[in-house]
């Protein structure tokens, strides 16, 4: 199960929407969260830094913009981190010949969001938005049993996935 609150990022604990018209918070089985998760994401045109969660621990999994990194509680050297990452460009899709938009970050790569060497230096995988959906995704279908308190949708030019 997890709960999609689609246009609302959580700062320090206050909701702060981030699209005028708010989509109503909805809890979701696995499949349906799927289905109505993949087509947002395919449809961001932005830049997308995703961390794999850590499926034994995580309960929120959720996109930050960039301009919201320190008002959501990123430490100032992991934003440092995640921007330098966000600002590489001219990579392919490893699956298709479009520039690539995401960078995933699997948990062999970065297993700590508080691993700032391994965030600027793991080479991770590049991906389109429609296969970065899909690799989103499919990490999601790979948990066995996971109970989600908070998703979003990406939102703005740029951003990041991360997970508590």
């Amino acid at each position: 199960m997890a709960t999609l609150v689609p246009d609302t990022l959580y700062l320090r604990g206050k909701a702060a929407k981030r699209r005028e018209q708010l989509r109503p918070e909805v809890s979701l089985c696995r499949e349906c969260l799927l289905g109505v998760i993949a087509n947002e994401l395919e449809k961001f045109r932005g830049r997308v830094v995703a961390f794999e969660p850590d499926a034994e621990t995580f309960t929120q999994y959720f996109f930050v913009g960039v301009p919201d990194f320190a008002a959501a509680g990123l430490a100032p050297e992991v934003a440092a981190a995640i921007e330098k990452r966000l600002g590489e460009s001219g990579a392919s899709c490893k699956e298709c010949s479009w520039t690539a938009t995401w960078l995933w970050l699997s948990r062999e790569q970065v297993a700590s969001l508080d691993d700032t060497a391994m965030i600027s230096a793991a080479p991770g995988d590049n991906f389109c938005s429609k296969h970065g959906a899909q690799k989103f995704c499919a990490a999601l279908e790979a948990i066995a049993e996971a109970n989600v308190f908070y998703m979003n949708v990406p939102y703005g030019d740029a951003g990041a996935y991360v997970w508590i």
